[in-house]
């Protein structure tokens, strides 16, 4: 894949902003963890395992940002402006928006199909973001969407069995990216914390069932490990997106999951507004 390009105009040559926050890992368990989703419960998870709060330095990625790449680091930032006005009108966001989406992952990835299976937005403000499938705030737990089995299925879900079985003979590769873009900006409050996929170690990714109304799904959390590295794009505006990696039908050694988490900035003013983002996932075919 493609590395990442901004136009010269972002604010990229300013003094790079790390920071110092609190992230929230999973407590290792012996037994599997599980959680009720927000689609089942109608307002935020329940969840059934324990968590601890870590300290992290958190990287401004914004000097590094022409260098990474979604097969080594996760996670890329890009400039990718919308003409969709409303990002609260789903009529809109399941068009207009959808093809954008479409367009910017056949540009960034070589994509040479992009299927849109979903769509949520997250607001840290009031009771969240209004969504078809009830109201949801940003993700406060350090996590992975996808894993080696939930990821695949998710495949097969998006494109049927026998279409996936089909490209998959023809040699194509899959990958499943989530395009997060602010729904206004700057971010001044909870923004998104990644990790860059090197640093984390596969005995820290704990798989987790996610119960749905009508399934059982399962995403990654994360172990706290000393050894990871953390970024974050501060003062994002709605011009600018990360795509996030979540999964890869390759597993051949190049970033496959990528860890992400909202986090509270320091030092966040008292009137700073809600942080309310989108974020749409898809499922990116490559080649067959």
């Amino acid at each position: 894949m493609s590395q990442a390009t901004l136009d010269p105009d972002l604010p990229a040559a300013r003094a790079p902003a790390d920071v110092r926050a609190a992230l929230t890992f999973i407590k290792r368990s012996d037994k599997k963890p599980v959680f009720e989703s927000s689609a089942l419960t109608g307002g935020a998870p329940r969840v059934h395992f324990e968590t601890e709060q870590h300290v992290v330095g958190i990287r401004d990625m914004r000097p590094l940002a022409a260098g990474l790449s979604l097969d080594r680091h996760g996670f890329e930032l890009r400039r990718s402006p919308t003409a969709v006005a409303d990002l609260y009108d789903d009529a809109a966001v399941e068009d207009a928006y959808y093809r954008e989406i479409e367009a910017l992952l056949r540009a960034a990835v070589g994509a040479t199909r992009v299927v849109v299976f979903d769509a949520t937005r997250r607001s840290d403000g009031g009771t969240g973001a209004r969504n078809r499938d009830g109201m949801r705030g940003p993700a406060s737990r350090v996590h992975v969407d996808y894993t080696p089995k939930s990821g695949p299925q998710r495949l097969k879900d998006a494109l049927g069995e026998a279409e996936v079985a089909r490209l998959l003979a023809a040699g194509a590769r899959i990958v499943q990216l989530n395009v997060w873009r602010p729904i206004c900006g700057p971010v001044a409050r909870s923004p998104l914390a990644l990790a860059d996929t090197a640093s984390v170690r596969p005995e820290d990714l704990i798989a987790t069932d996610q119960i749905f109304p009508d399934r059982v799904g399962e995403i990654y959390h994360l172990a706290f490990n000393p050894a990871q590295r953390w970024y974050y794009a501060p003062g994002m505006d709605r011009d600018e997106v990360l795509l996030i990696k979540g999964w890869d039908s390759l597993a051949d050694g190049r970033a496959r999951f990528t860890p992400h988490s909202a986090f509270d900035l320091p030092a966040t003013p008292e009137n700073a507004p809600p942080r309310e983002s989108i974020e749409v996932r898809t499922m990116a075919v490559i080649g067959g």
